[in-house]
């Protein structure tokens, strides 16, 4: 008999990657996080037979075989509804309307929780804060801006049809030098991701350089996109780069100044901040910007109890799980749905 079996498998579908953990029955960590190359452009099917590979190396990685494991959690970069998905996003146009989590389960013989990345990479940051039982709102920049909220006890909220908590598509009285809100990836104008996103980072590094401010900055005088250029602002700002450090401290204020108003709709006791910035160098600044935006914007009971002074009543730290967490976090869910506690 396996020690501390069944386990549960946690699968966070990428579109590069798909990541994938491993934890037992006492809800511990397995072994290292494994990778396998994402297929989701290419249909789910294909995706499926990645997802089962990433489970064998899984199983490979701790001694164990198919029949030790308990179940499966299972999070997708798109919009779903009870196992369906909703919306294309950044998948193939085959899995709309198709209940992934009925169908993988068919097809890896074990029972699948599913939920969206932005869910899974919040219950991951809830579960390895083990002392933690509050509320906790995850947002995390990246391609777009991805969210999750954790209720008090560790639930996901998710909604009546599980569309909760498109964080990156709330509005936001932001606009361009002429005057116009800016256009978000979605279509529609004036959204927060519209400035906090890879994607807006290409529209302001674009804007900005062609200001004669900054003609004679060395990304100028590169031959490359401005997709190369705005991947390499992170590390310019980490050097000290004037326009860098300008572009994300206006893009901090925003953040902030969004957050507040996610604040005063959910009152978390807990924000989370996680994407690539959690991990730069100047991620202390940052968080100084996005706090800035955020006191401008929020009521001061959301900083400071007005019966407990001393008392902060919305905390903010930096995403702890780093890669990992969406998949420790659907990890965890399988053991919670599947485990018989």
């Amino acid at each position: 008999m396996i020690e501390h079996g069944p386990y549960y498998v946690g699968l966070d579908i990428g579109g590069t990657t798909i990541k994938s953990a491993l934890i037992n029955t006492a809800g511990e960590q397995v072994g290292a996080m494994v990778e396998v190359r994402s297929l989701v452009d290419e249909g789910y099917r294909l995706t499926f037979q990645q997802l089962e590979e990433a489970a064998k190396k899984l199983c490979d990685q701790a001694g164990i075989g198919p029949n030790d494991l308990g179940g499966v959690g299972l999070d997708v970069p798109a919009p779903s509804c009870d196992g369906v998905i909703w919306g294309k996003a950044n998948l193939a146009q085959d899995w709309v309307g198709v209940n992934i989590r009925e169908e993988f389960s068919r097809h890896i013989g074990l029972p699948v929780f599913l939920t969206n990345d932005g869910s899974a990479a919040a219950v991951g940051e809830y579960m390895l804060r083990p002392d933690y039982h509050g509320s906790l709102l995850f947002v995390a920049p990246g391609t777009g801006l991805a969210g999750g909220l954790i209720l008090e006890g560790g639930a996901i909220y998710e909604g009546a049809n599980g569309l909760s908590m498109e964080a990156g598509h709330i509005s936001v009285p932001f606009m361009e030098e002429d005057g116009e809100l800016p256009t978000c990836s979605c279509g529609w104008k004036g959204c927060l991701e519209a400035w906090v996103s890879l994607v807006a980072l290409r529209r302001r590094v674009e804007i900005e350089l062609g200001k004669d401010q900054w003609k004679d900055h060395p990304l100028n005088a590169e031959d490359s996109s401005i997709k190369e250029k705005a991947f390499k602002l992170r590390t310019l700002a980490e050097q000290g780069d004037e326009l860098a450090i300008g572009i994300f401290k206006r893009q901090g204020y925003i953040f902030g100044y969004g957050l507040a108003d996610m604040t005063r709709l959910l009152d978390p006791s807990l924000i989370v901040i996680g994407g690539g910035l959690a991990e730069a160098k100047f991620r202390d600044a940052y968080l100084d910007w996005i706090l800035e935006g955020f006191k401008a914007r929020v009521w001061p009971m959301y900083l400071k109890s007005p019966v407990e002074p001393a008392k902060v009543t919305t905390c903010f730290e930096w995403a702890i799980g780093g890669d990992a967490a969406a998949a420790i976090g659907m990890a965890h869910k399988a053991r919670e749905r599947f485990g018989g506690d």
